[in-house]
């Protein structure tokens, strides 16, 4: 398989790259993490600067070799992360551009590829977090509408956001996986209670989600009704897929600055220490190969990310936490000073294991669907 840009591919990071130089100068200073609603239109307004030059759409209507150039190099440029952006651009936007009806990608695209919206993931609940088809957040047809009860959990940037990716339950004396329905919730419907939560790390990105009998339009469900779990799977695979694919670049460009951190401060006098960060360069060497092979695959499959996402997703989880412990034993004592470089990063990594579908569920995926082993009882 050629992992080589090709003319156009080339073409395309040459002259991206001379863009992000010419724009990055001139943003403005970042809001304070704390500052959600200056955050998202801090991320939004970035996202309108894209749309104008006419890369916004490079997350879902891009070849996957395009999409993998443009997330490298705006993170090798230090751009703005997609922030409040990831669920509209990498999760629910992809999803509605494979599954949607020509009317649902008319009315959600644009408004998120324009910066003007912002979605959140309505999966994980209480009891439903690795197993999510356990969910049981019910949602039964009254005339035109869904009515919704229920609750969510670990739901990304809902306090700041217009929309929600739902996954409710519409048959529950099916099998658990067949009667899930995939349902896009407008955030400011009556019935609608949003409580924060607050990470280890101090940050406040997630919330606790409680429907109260909320109406959603029959109209917005992407796919059949009790036919949402495939629609999940496509959803899942590209989060799994090309959604970290930025992160493994700041990855090993964090490498680099442990080095020579190591080097400033004499730990780099410790072999120990030395071999792991070799080992870590492999390792991110080795992802970043991986993560160009399954993106080369998705192009020659129609777009979308295969099962290959999972074991990139299962091993990068654990190099990122490899990664921040070994940035813990160059910082040394000063790893417990929050206001240090790296220490916030390795209590998020903690996380890593478990979002996104956690380790032992990617391991049953590999151990199924790539390696065609039986289904445990």
């Amino acid at each position: 398989m050629d992992l080589a840009d090709s003319p156009e591919d080339a073409e395309f990071r040459a002259r991206l790259r001379e863009w992000l130089g010419k724009v990055l100068p001139t943003l403005p200073p970042k809001p304070s993490p704390d500052d959600w609603p200056g955050r998202r239109a801090y991320d939004l307004g970035w996202q309108r600067t894209l749309y104008d030059a006419g890369y916004a759409d490079v997350h879902w209507q891009a070849t996957p070799g395009v999409r993998l150039i443009f997330l490298e190099e705006t993170e090798k440029a230090g751009a703005p992360y997609v922030g409040a952006g990831f669920v509209g651009l990498l999760h629910a936007g992809p999803t509605i551009a494979a599954e949607g009806t020509a009317g649902q990608r008319a009315r959600w695209l644009p408004p998120i590829l324009r910066g003007e919206e912002v979605w959140c993931q309505g999966f994980s609940e209480p009891d439903a977090g690795s197993d999510l088809a356990a969910l049981r957040t019910r949602a039964w047809r009254d005339g035109d509408d869904y009515v919704v009860s229920g609750s969510k959990i670990w739901t990304s940037h809902a306090e700041v956001a217009d929309w929600c990716e739902l996954l409710v339950r519409t048959d529950p004396g099916a099998p658990k996986h067949k009667g899930i329905t995939w349902l896009a919730m407008p955030m400011d419907t009556p019935g609608i209670t949003v409580r924060p939560l607050r990470t280890l790390a101090g940050s406040a990105e997630f919330a606790e989600v409680f429907l109260d009998e909320v109406r959603v339009p029959v109209t917005h469900r992407v796919g059949e009704e009790n036919d949402g779990w495939r629609v999940t799977m496509v959803t899942l695979s590209f989060e799994r897929g090309t959604a970290f694919v930025g992160e493994v670049v700041a990855c090993r460009r964090v490498l680099g600055e442990l080095a020579v951190a190591a080097r400033r401060n004499g730990r780099w006098d410790d072999p120990v220490l030395r071999r792991r960060l070799g080992a870590l360069n492999a390792e991110f060497r080795a992802l970043w190969r991986l993560t160009q092979w399954n993106v080369s695959a998705a192009e020659a499959q129609g777009g979308l990310p295969g099962v290959g996402g999972s074991v990139f997703k299962l091993r990068y989880s654990q190099a990122r936490q490899e990664l921040y412990d070994t940035a813990a034993d160059v910082l040394g004592d000063e790893s417990l000073d929050a206001d240090r470089p790296w220490v916030h990063d390795r209590l998020s990594s903690l996380s890593y294991t478990i979002a996104a579908g956690t380790s032992q569920i990617q391991r049953n995926i590999v151990a199924e669907r790539i390696l065609g082993l039986p289904k445990g009882r």
